[in-house]
């Protein structure tokens, strides 16, 4: 009977702490990333990654049977993770993907969905209308903790990538 108790105030444990994550996401603050250190590739399963992450920003369903969720961490955050979940439902892997290595590989005519495929949610979306261009941003870490840095990629009116930028804000 007592580890029949214990499983259920367990389960309960993790429903309050999904729900506890989910409405600080929604809010802005990410300390619930956490759960990430509970969850491990080749073990964890789709199902625990829900229960303790909460439902992805995005989906997409991979040729092979397999999905890449995003959590997406902007505007606030520095990180978007793609976690990547077998056709067997079970975690393969975790990426935080807004890396130097991943902005290398953004390149001229890449997709709108590429892009997001490969980078995550942006955190700001902005319309540069004499250039006919839209540029989106991810704030990033970096070693200048009085400075907010940001990798910008710039797409053209038919949706493909024609540049990168980068930029750089004070903080107050």
């Amino acid at each position: 009977m007592e580890d029949a108790a214990e499983e259920q105030g367990d389960t309960r444990l993790k429903s309050l702490t999904a729900m506890v994550c989910s409405a600080l996401a929604a809010i802005g603050l990410y300390g619930c990333d956490l759960a990430l250190s509970d969850l491990k590739p080749g073990v964890s399963t789709g199902y625990e990654v829900r229960d303790r992450m909460g439902p992805p920003t995005m989906e997409w369903r991979n040729e092979d049977g397999s999905l890449t969720w995003e959590y997406a961490r902007t505007p606030a955050g520095t990180v978007n993770y793609m976690i990547h979940i077998g056709a067997d439902n079970i975690l393969r892997s975790i990426e935080q993907v807004l890396t130097e290595e991943n902005f290398a590989r953004v390149r001229p005519g890449m997709t709108r969905d590429e892009i997001r495929h490969l980078l995550g949610k942006p955190a700001h979306v902005t319309r540069l209308d004499l250039k006919r261009q839209e540029v989106w941003d991810w704030k990033y870490q970096n070693p200048f903790p009085n400075i907010d840095t940001y990798f910008n990629v710039h797409f053209d009116q038919s949706g493909r990538v024609v540049e990168t930028s980068r930029h750089e804000d004070p903080k107050n």
